[in-house]
């Protein structure tokens, strides 16, 4: 099955034609100049027509009463099934499917890592063999970076080791630094490892594929117990499979009782978003960990390797390949991975920062599907058009909100001259603001309740204040907001817009108590 061209952009300076450089050019720099003249304006009109500000004001603070109730009821919705999910045992329910043969599905494991060390591995791979899934049908890929040098090396001997004989197969390859058009990353090394693992084992095997689920999982990743029966039994009950990713729900809690505040606020933060889209299927879209049909993987030639994006860039593909035939299915199941720790704390901050960054380099994706939508004509524009504008949004509140609840409440005032100052609406914004704005951050108190609920058990070396610890650090969350997550998405945007593009950052994984 042959793959539109359009389908392995990564910027647009891959484009042949200078009329389709020069469009794909303009889509790229929209993020941007959207989410720059939004706060350009509020600004300008503040000073200009601070009646009509006001009016915005009222406007953006009751939105954002009714978004912080949705959300939090989604958010209540999800942990709710969520528990359920654990509880139920997917085995026995798997073997009363009638009219399947479950025991022809086969789960190829990737893991793609870098300079992970053995303990983090070692945890990762020893989760998939405590899963209750068969074995015998579990084939490991763990694709290691050649630039890893000596000690990537002796990782994976390490691993081989100790892991060899436990399950189908356990496939490791070493992923070159120097290949053409790649862009060293995670999707680089992951397609890397996939395509050995076509060549050397699933076809001389014969296995069909679209009898095998791939998981994408970082280096890092903790499977819990039920994971693969779990993705197995959604993979055999729901319409058309091959047209389907599986998304997981992503706790950041291996090390969550060893990260400073401001890392923890992210990782929940992070876990909180997935779990509220997981209620909202329509709007999901893959993220780190998650799985897939291989055959899906094989259509669209494996994920690209020129893009940062690559776990959600690799649903587009999907999608488009497919002529928006493609969805994401939530599990509602929990995998654990690692929050962000560094050595020390301003490394950490540096860390979080970066992260964010990367992740909100997602905006990329805005050129890449809007372009396909013009090449790809069978795809309804209903459909094209509520999940443009749907990420369209995401990436213009990321950069966005924080910084206009920051200025909402007194830029009018300030910049709106005398007369407005001496208005009945000038003595009324801010006490409308405060107390919307303070209603809003009720929501905080669901945040900190889920935090306490999915923390692992707690380290016998920290104490039980450390419970409220974590809840009263919320308190944080809107000043933190501005600085680590509007800064660097309006960073990212920025650099798309002026054409500085980023490479792929990979976030160092450290376990102190290791």
């Amino acid at each position: 099955m042959s793959v539109p061209y359009y389908l392995k952009i990564g910027k647009s300076s891959d484009l042949k034609s200078k009329k389709e450089r020069r469009l794909y050019r303009t889509l790229e720099m929209f993020p941007g100049l959207l989410s720059w003249t939004t706060l350009i304006l509020i600004v300008v009109l503040s000073w200009l027509q601070p009646l009509w500000m006001a009016i915005f004001v009222i406007s953006f603070v009751i939105y954002w009463l009714f978004r912080t109730s949705y959300f939090s009821f989604h958010l209540s919705a999800s942990y709710k099934q969520m528990g359920k999910n654990k509880k139920t045992d997917w085995m026995e329910k798997i073997k009363s499917l009638p009219g399947t043969r479950w025991e022809d599905i086969y789960h190829v494991i990737v893991f793609p890592v870098y300079k992970e060390p053995l303990e983090i591995v070692r945890s990762s791979l020893d989760s998939v063999l405590k899963n209750d899934y068969p074995k015998e049908k579990i084939i490991v890929v763990l694709s290691c970076e050649e630039k890893a040098g000596e000690e990537g090396r002796e990782m994976a001997k390490a691993i081989e080791k100790e892991f060899k004989n436990k399950f189908f197969k356990l496939f490791i390859t070493f992923h070159p630094s120097d290949i053409p058009g790649e862009l060293a990353g995670k999707g680089s090394n992951e397609t890397w490892g996939l395509k050995r693992a076509k060549e050397e084992i699933i076809d001389p095997l014969g296995i069909s594929y679209e009898n095998i689920i791939v998981s994408s999982l970082d280096g890092d990743t903790s499977c819990f117990p039920k994971y693969f029966s779990c993705l197995t039994y959604s993979y055999l009950t729901v319409k058309d499979p091959t047209r389907a990713s599986f998304q997981p729900i992503p706790l950041f809690t291996n090390n969550i009782w060893e990260a400073p505040p401001i890392s923890r606020m992210f990782s929940f933060s992070a876990t909180f978003w997935q779990m509220m889209c997981q209620e909202r299927p329509e709007k999901l879209l893959t993220f780190s960990s998650h799985s897939m049909s291989f055959k899906a993987l094989v259509d669209v030639d494996f994920r690209q390797v020129n893009a940062v994006s690559d776990d959600s860039r690799i649903f587009w593909q999907c999608f488009l390949k497919y002529d928006g035939d493609y969805r994401v299915v939530p599990l509602n199941y929990p995998i654990a991975m690692d929050a962000n720790v560094a050595k020390s704390f301003s490394q950490t901050m540096k860390n979080v920062y970066k992260q964010q960054r990367r992740w909100a380099y997602g905006a990329a994706d805005i050129a890449y599907f809007l372009f396909a939508f013009r090449k790809n004509k069978k795809i309804p524009f209903k459909k094209e058009f509520f999940m443009a504008l749907s990420v369209i949004e995401g990436h213009w509140s990321w950069a966005t909100n924080a910084i206009i609840i920051f200025l909402l409440g007194w830029l009018p005032l300030v910049l709106g001259g005398e007369e407005f100052s001496r208005s009945l609406l000038s003595y009324n914004l801010p006490i409308f603001t405060s107390r919307g704005l303070t209603l809003a951050m009720l929501g905080l108190l669901g945040s900190a309740y889920y935090t306490i609920m999915m923390l692992p058990p707690k380290p016998p070396l920290y104490k039980k204040r450390k419970y409220l610890f974590f809840a009263l650090e919320w308190l944080l969350l809107p000043v933190v907001m501005i600085f680590f997550t509007s800064f660097p998405s309006l960073e990212a945007q920025t650099r798309l817009l002026m054409g500085k593009y980023m490479g792929f950052w990979t976030t160092p994984k450290i376990r102190r108590q290791q």
